[in-house]
């Protein structure tokens, strides 16, 4: 499980070096080979071992192709996927059509979301968890959230 909040740099090539704490879990869970595709809510990358991801690219490519919002999103989300894989020294290279889409800079966040990482500009991720954080405070809270104790 991958969790935390990690501040990490893009070196000049578009690499990312993932942080020591995870490097041996994605080593023994995925032999170091990952996916990485765009997020098409927000402006950020999804990057999950190739084993989550080969469920999740069956569940996309089940959905109805005779719909026109599953082909979009068929379209956006398989079609950016990229496989990568890290290297001896625990770097992904970000390729470079995916950090302009998520307009990563030098400072990046990779944010642990259960089975696979969000990848975020450091500068928008801070005004998007501010934003998060107020729209939360001014929004009821669904009743199954009500009843889950942190």
């Amino acid at each position: 499980m991958f969790r935390g909040v990690n501040q990490v740099n893009l070196d000049a090539k578009g690499r990312m070096a993932i942080p020591a704490r995870y490097r041996e879990m994605i080593s023994v869970q995925c032999a170091g080979h990952l996916v990485m595709t765009i997020d098409t809510e927000e402006r950020c990358l999804l990057l999950y071992p190739i084993d989550e991801w080969t469920i999740i690219e069956e569940k996309i490519n089940a959905l109805p192709s005779l719909n026109s919002v599953t082909r979009r999103l068929q379209r956006l989300i398989i079609g950016h996927a990229a496989d990568l894989d890290m290297d001896s020294h625990g770097r992904l290279l970000i390729p470079a059509l995916l950090r302009d889409y998520a307009g990563l800079s030098k400072k990046t966040i990779l944010l642990g979301q259960g089975r696979k990482f969000e990848i975020w500009d450091e500068d928008n991720w801070n005004s998007t968890r501010d934003r998060y954080l107020q729209e939360v405070e001014a929004e009821q809270l669904p009743d199954s959230l009500l009843n889950l104790s942190l």
